[in-house]
């Protein structure tokens, strides 16, 4: 019986998937093994962390691979068919040529890995679309890198030899089952059904990395969350999940509008940075909310004018920070999605074409203010309280330098899982102020909060408590507000307090209803304010700010005095030099300045009709050349950093 079941097509195919498992395991620990000098803080407890993150990726790519394969295992068909030598034979070549290839990509970003410092995707086929000398680059690797090669025919032998297949239906005695000779044609039918669909749930579990409102099926971002630095993403990638994830990716190509020698006359990322501008008493601690879908729309502090003077909104505690606080007129978010919105704030990466963290570059080294703050000997913590890993927070929380991650799995308070996404927000938040009470100061703590999200609801105690409005989302919006006001009731009780520098944002507008709100300009409006006990309160309608000032105006009013790298500059203590506003509004770039709104489609200004100011344009033409030609050579930090 023992000996049945082992034949049995199911557990053969399981196996089967097994071993591959196996040889990308022994491949990825010969791909540090060669190249072992570009990775020299890694630790053997590191690397066993990283060989099991890249388990998580084996998964994905090896259950793309072997889709076809799996299926024809699996499918509850005739007994008769799924031994059938030729059935077997044609889901062998479905085993075999998918899986070779696989080998053969990851052998060859063995050695390549040391000239792109990533794991291939697809952009090398733009890359080097008219290069008519590949066969020969790859011909002489071969001989020269002849390990690597040897290594690589090894895998595909053990592969090949190893591979198994149910014997034919002649070994049996019966012409259904494997397990019983007499089980009836139903119970084999109703058997195998349920085994696949069991398989069929397991393999979409392991594709998405999981399953539930809060996941998204893993990029290479990922990967980041188990390194101590970007590089070290190509021990836990593997290159078809590389090239997979990067398939549907607008893949950027380098731009040329100006001669490089002229381009930083225009725009560049490189700041040079001042203690002089630093305020308050130093050294000052930070908090930096980011506020779930906290569209400027429901603020009644910047509208009222609004229906004739009678618009009140729904954030009745953030109207009376606003009034204590430095805002702007102005105000504006680099993205529509909630992905676009840390490397925004957190390292003055905006979204252009595509979320960052979805790009094939999203392995990049970046700077970020808490990179930077780490530096001064500042504690950094991120918090977010939907389970870890979602979203790919924890993955860029770690990329851009966190000392610290706190989600769902360290949240330490009541029960109050919202049933869909996170902790709700009142008690995410008293968490985290009980979490920064016991941080060594300096600290910078940032929050993304996640209550004000989809299917919209409020804790049962608050039903009805906070004003309906006209959209589902008011009401969250309104609890949230509450949730912040808790927050800042507790935090005036902390020592702390009196030296904190306060910012808070939003990741990006939601459901909009107002006319004013419903244009290219007003679909990215979201509130920017710095607040910390004593300031003078400021509405600034002079300075265009968007989510990737906020780093380098955090930077100068902490007094950073070293050089560091953001797309956006200090609009906090200085006005700025450039006083625009830059985002994407599919297909254009825009610039936003106080009164115009620029569209540029990559070649022609669209919009507006008359001529604009040329120094506009030309910035924002050199913006969008630093930032690509940078992310595809991956320079997102400064030469000194």
């Amino acid at each position: 019986m023992a000996n049945k079941l082992w034949q049995h097509p199911w557990v053969v195919g399981v196996c089967n998937i097994a071993l591959i498992f196996v040889l990308y395991t022994l491949q990825r620990l010969f791909f540090y093994w060669v190249n072992m000098d570009l990775f020299p803080d890694v630790t053997f407890r590191h690397l066993l962390e990283l060989l099991a993150g890249g388990m998580r990726f084996d998964v994905t790519a090896l259950f793309y691979l072997n889709s076809v394969y799996m299926l024809l295992m699996w499918l509850p068909l005739p007994w008769t068919w799924r031994t059938n030598r030729t059935y077997q034979n044609i889901a062998k070549w479905f085993y075999w040529v998918p899986n070779i290839v696989g080998i053969l990509v990851n052998s060859v970003d063995t050695v390549y890995v040391r000239f792109s410092d990533r794991r291939t995707t697809t952009a090398f086929f733009s890359e080097f679309e008219n290069d008519d000398n590949l066969a020969s680059i790859f011909f002489t690797a071969m001989v020269q890198y002849w390990y690597v090669t040897l290594f690589t025919v090894a895998l595909i032998a053990i592969l090949i030899l190893l591979t198994r297949q149910p014997k034919p239906l002649s070994t049996f005695n019966s012409q259904f089952s494997i397990l019983n000779s007499q089980l009836s044609t139903l119970t084999y039918y109703l058997t195998e059904t349920v085994l696949f669909c069991i398989s069929v749930y397991f393999v979409v579990i392991g594709i998405r990395s999981g399953f539930g409102a809060y996941t998204r099926p893993i990029t290479l971002s990922n990967a980041l969350q188990y390194t101590n630095q970007p590089r070290e993403t190509m021990i836990v990638l593997n290159t078809p999940f590389s090239l997979m994830r990067s398939t549907d990716s607008q893949t950027y190509q380098h731009v040329y509008y100006f001669e490089q020698d002229a381009l930083a006359g225009h725009m560049t990322p490189e700041h040079k940075a001042s203690a002089t501008t630093a305020i308050g008493e130093q050294p000052m601690n930070v908090i930096i909310f980011i506020l779930e879908s906290f569209s400027k729309e429901y603020i009644g502090f910047f509208h009222h004018d609004w229906h004739d003077g009678t618009y009140q909104g729904y954030t009745p505690f953030l109207d009376s920070l606003l009034a204590q606080s430095v805002t702007y007129t102005h105000s504006f978010a680099s993205g529509r999605k909630s992905i676009d919105a840390m490397p925004s704030i957190l390292s003055s990466i905006p979204m252009l074409i595509e979320p960052y963290i979805v790009t094939p570059y999203a392995t990049n080294a970046i700077s970020s203010v808490a990179a930077c703050l780490n530096e001064k000997g500042y504690t950094t913590s991120f918090f977010h309280g939907a389970p870890n890993g979602s979203m790919g927070f924890q993955a860029f929380a770690r990329s851009a330098g966190f000392d610290r991650y706190y989600g769902m799995n360290e949240y330490d308070g009541p029960d109050a899982f919202d049933g869909t996404w996170a902790i709700w927000d009142e008690e995410f938040l008293q968490y985290m102020g009980r979490t920064l009470s016991q941080t060594q100061e300096p600290f910078l703590g940032a929050v993304f909060t996640a209550s004000s999200h989809h299917p919209f609801r409020v804790p049962e105690r608050y039903e009805g408590v906070f004003p309906q409005g006209q959209i589902p989302i008011h009401q969250c919006i309104g609890y949230t507000d509450h949730a912040l006001h808790e927050f800042f009731a507790y935090a005036q009780q902390q020592p702390w307090y009196d030296h904190t520098l306060f910012v808070l944002t939003a990741d990006h507008t939601n459901q909009l209803i107002e006319p004013e709100s419903l244009t290219d300009r007003g679909v990215y409006e979201v509130p920017i304010l710095f607040y910390y006990p004593g300031i003078t309160p400021k509405v600034d309608s002079a300075t265009v700010i968007s989510q990737t000032d906020i780093m380098p105006s955090v930077l100068a009013a902490v007094g950073y005095d070293a050089p560091y790298f953001a797309f956006g500059e200090d609009a906090f203590t200085q006005p700025k030099a450039h006083n625009y506003a830059i985002c994407y509004n599919n297909p254009v770039y825009q610039l936003i300045a106080d009164s115009i709104l620029i569209q540029f489609d990559g070649q022609h200004v669209t919009q507006p009709a008359q001529s604009v100011p040329t120094e506009m344009v030309d910035y924002l033409k050199a913006y969008i050349q630093q930032y690509i030609n940078r992310m595809i050579d991956n320079r997102l930090t400064c030469p000194s950093e």
